[in-house]
């Protein structure tokens, strides 16, 4: 498949009053044309902060490039200036924020905030603008557009903002589009229609998705790929199969642990992952997750693992996998 978005050992940091925050610290991953793909972990782990970094939309300062590379159609956006990124936000990829009260204007007619980036983008006149505005209304699934699209956020309920927000996104027929917590506050039925009117409109437009979230409910259904991070690194990489049935990182088969299933005791309580992720104003040398792990080692401490592969698709970074763990298990077993 050909690769729309490569991010290459991308580096992020805040400079704060108290020093220098690693926020994202070597990431790595890649998002084929008309892909979903799940980037998923704990809040504070860099999700957002590498979305955001995407679409440069970090203030900078406090936040700042350290190193690598984020190629779009081939093109380094890390290098682009901010007119440059203006043309490609919103046409070329898009994004839907966790809280669409707070991402809406307020004060401004749903309409009108659709028609700005049209008449901005596609170079259309007023009345052709309102007129794709409606049409991309009705594609969400927003009743009575013609009549909605004269009303302010506040007439909306957060399902019908939430599904604003996506029309608002892809109006412009985006190559990529980054859900930031699409469905948080939500209610189970709502989210579901969400999910539903978000692989309608990628399997219409064929647009490639990068979802960030915390429900891996939400990944199963509606991801390709998923992407596991921690502490501002990646730690596992699969397609959702992959990652769901032969987790090979202690992290991931923990955050499936947490998760409560249909076939579970009831009176069975969750697991839950003890512990804090650790402080990145002084990050560790070694694996992030040796402190809150049961199966780690002394060289987990002081040494982060490479990527070991357990198929063609889906790689791990543990210690446990390394191809001399298991001998010296063996060894020790004898």
């Amino acid at each position: 498949m050909e690769k729309l978005l490569e991010v290459k050992d991308l580096k992020v940091s805040f400079q704060t009053f108290f020093g220098e925050v690693e926020a994202v610290r070597g990431v790595s991953f890649h998002v084929n044309k008309g892909e979903t793909v799940a980037l998923v972990g704990e809040s504070g782990c860099g999700k957002s902060v590498t979305a955001s970094s995407i679409m440069q939309l970090l203030p900078m300062p406090p936040a700042f490039y350290k190193d690598g590379q984020i190629l779009f159609n081939g093109e380094d956006i890390v290098k682009k200036t901010e007119k440059e990124m203006q043309s490609i936000r919103g046409s070329q990829i898009a994004m839907i924020f966790q809280d669409p009260m707070t991402s809406l204007n307020p004060t401004m007619k749903v309409g009108k905030q659709i028609v700005e980036g049209l008449i901005k983008h596609n170079k259309l006149t007023k009345a052709q603008a309102e007129k794709r505005a409606i049409d991309m209304l009705e594609l969400v699934s927003v009743p009575q557009p013609e009549k909605r699209i004269s009303q302010y956020p506040h007439e909306f309920s957060g399902g019908m903002r939430q599904r604003v927000m996506i029309a608002l996104a892809m109006v412009s027929n985006p190559q990529l589009l980054i859900a930031d917590e699409p469905t948080t506050a939500l209610d189970v039925t709502v989210q579901a229609q969400i999910l539903d009117l978000m692989k309608s409109i990628q399997n219409k437009l064929d647009t490639s998705i990068i979802l960030i979230t915390h429900d891996l409910g939400v990944v199963a259904d509606i991801s390709d790929r998923v992407i596991v991070m921690y502490a501002g690194q990646l730690l596992e990489e699969g397609t959702v199969d992959e990652i769901f049935k032969n987790p090979g990182h202690p992290y991931t088969r923990k955050l499936l642990g947490s998760v409560p299933r249909l076939d579970m005791d009831r009176l069975k309580s969750l697991h839950s992952i003890e512990g804090t992720p650790p402080d990145l104003y002084i990050p560790p040398k070694g694996c992030p997750f040796f402190d809150r792990c049961d199966e780690a080692m002394v060289i987990c401490k002081d040494h982060m693992p490479d990527r070991e592969y357990h198929t063609n698709s889906h790689y791990s970074c543990c210690w446990l996998n390394h191809p001399m763990a298991q001998s010296a298990v063996e060894g020790s077993e004898a």
